[in-house]
């Protein structure tokens, strides 16, 4: 199922710890809908703009498996609201203030970036409409 022109649901579900510890993780018709928006007012106008791949690395998480990767309780994962990404080409830095000054978006971290490996961590952003707070931080502890 596409969620947009570049972007599958199968990218924002897909999960080597859910298959691993057989978690079922599909979201309901609500969290597809955000899905979609994300897709639509970032994730789309981003790779438009840069003309990359975004790589998915951790989009949509259950209940069960937000939990086994020690996300917190109300991460945006939960709702189909939040994707952690990369893009090739462009290290997590660059991806990270090349959002943040040109885009619109709810939550920006870059997690666990390391200047000496400039490809170490990954960007998460978030949307959430009319309530985006354009709240924007790092985080470099395991």
């Amino acid at each position: 199922m596409h969620l947009s022109p570049h972007f599958t649901l199968l990218e924002f579900t897909k999960s080597e710890m859910a298959k691993k510890f057989n978690i079922e993780n599909s979201p309901n018709e609500e969290q597809i809908e955000n899905l979609k928006l994300i897709c639509k007012n970032l994730l789309e106008p981003l790779r438009e703009m840069l003309q990359e791949k975004i790589i998915i690395l951790s989009g949509f998480r259950s209940f069960e498996l937000n939990k086994k990767v020690g996300g917190v309780s109300n991460s945006q994962h939960l709702e189909g609201k939040a994707a952690d990404i990369k893009v090739a080409g462009m290290n997590n830095f660059q991806l990270y203030e090349y959002i943040k000054d040109k885009f619109d978006f709810d939550q920006l971290i870059l997690e666990y970036y390391n200047k000496n490996n400039l490809h170490a961590g990954w960007v998460h952003v978030s949307w959430n409409g009319v309530k985006n707070r354009k709240k924007f931080f790092q985080i470099n502890d395991l």
